[in-house]
């Protein structure tokens, strides 16, 4: 029984890489990635002093943010989701329901302003080169800010992770992405792991996720709606990802790079104005 059980998962794994590869409209994907309401409020952005971790040089003063109301989806964008809109696949992990990765920060601006014509919406990005303009008024599809992403990240913790002091329950990082028989690491479908109070999934480890703004160190001063520097040379993303060490997945940790930077590390997840 067990011989013909494994026999006929093994089909089944084989026919759905077949038509991964030779039919890539085939409806795989059971992910429905609902946008979410996310209702404003303040916060400290940053990690307290006390915190196991802690980049004191890019994560230091805390201070005190107030984000305005927002949609954020339920999910980084799948690898379905995105070759829908986009006519690819650039992942190096194939697979419909995990994050799509390989994606520069220019191409998830691109998906977003796809989309939002797609969908009937105004593109909330003007493209010149590496130069983007972001429209506030657009109703379309656009990168969460860092501060919107941290404070949708925390749900109103302000632990190092959503789930406290530990990642396990939350998100997908080097510690528990092993495969025991190949004993490579690789990121995972999304939603399997414990959502934040707001109904968000993977917001630590399994991909990193591109936000809008320039890298810039903090300051103390109180700050509302923050959208960055106007300008800079690394835009910021965040929470980690399936082969970082448990710590730099925190809600607090910080990272940036190049727009047209690309690795099978990092992803995006998309927002809207209300």
């Amino acid at each position: 029984m067990y011989n013909d059980y494994m026999y006929k998962k093994y089909v089944i794994i084989v026919f759905s890489y077949i038509l991964t590869i030779f039919v890539p409209q085939y409806a795989f994907s059971q992910v429905k990635n609902e946008m979410i309401r996310i209702n404003g409020g303040a916060f400290l952005m940053g990690s307290p002093e006390t915190e196991a971790g802690r980049n004191y040089v890019d994560e230091s003063p805390q201070h005190k943010v107030t984000v305005s109301s927002f949609y954020m989806a339920k999910y980084p964008v799948t690898q379905t989701e995105y070759e829908a809109i986009m006519g690819e696949n650039p992942s190096h992990h194939v697979s419909p329901d995990n994050p799509v990765e390989k994606v520069t920060w220019l191409n998830a601006v691109d998906y977003c302003n796809k989309r939002s014509v797609k969908e009937g919406l105004t593109p909330v990005y003007t493209v010149e080169g590496n130069k983007v303009t972001w429209n506030r008024a657009a109703n379309g599809y656009r990168l969460p800010t860092e501060a919107e992403w941290e404070y949708a990240c925390r749900a109103g913790t302000q632990t190092p992770f959503y789930t406290g002091d530990k990642l396990d329950e939350a998100g997908w990082y080097r510690g528990n992405t092993r495969n025991m028989e190949t004993l490579a690491r690789s990121p995972f479908p999304v939603g399997l792991k414990k959502p934040n109070d707001f109904g968000l999934y993977d917001m630590h480890g399994n991909v990193l996720e591109w936000c809008w703004d320039f890298f810039a160190p903090y300051t103390a001063a109180e700050q509302v709606d923050p959208t960055g520097p106007a300008t800079g040379d690394r835009r910021v993303y965040r929470g980690g990802c399936w082969d970082f060490e448990e710590l730099n997945c925190r809600s607090a940790y910080r990272f940036r790079q190049h727009v047209n930077f690309k690795f099978f590390y990092n992803g995006f997840r998309v927002a809207r104005s209300l």
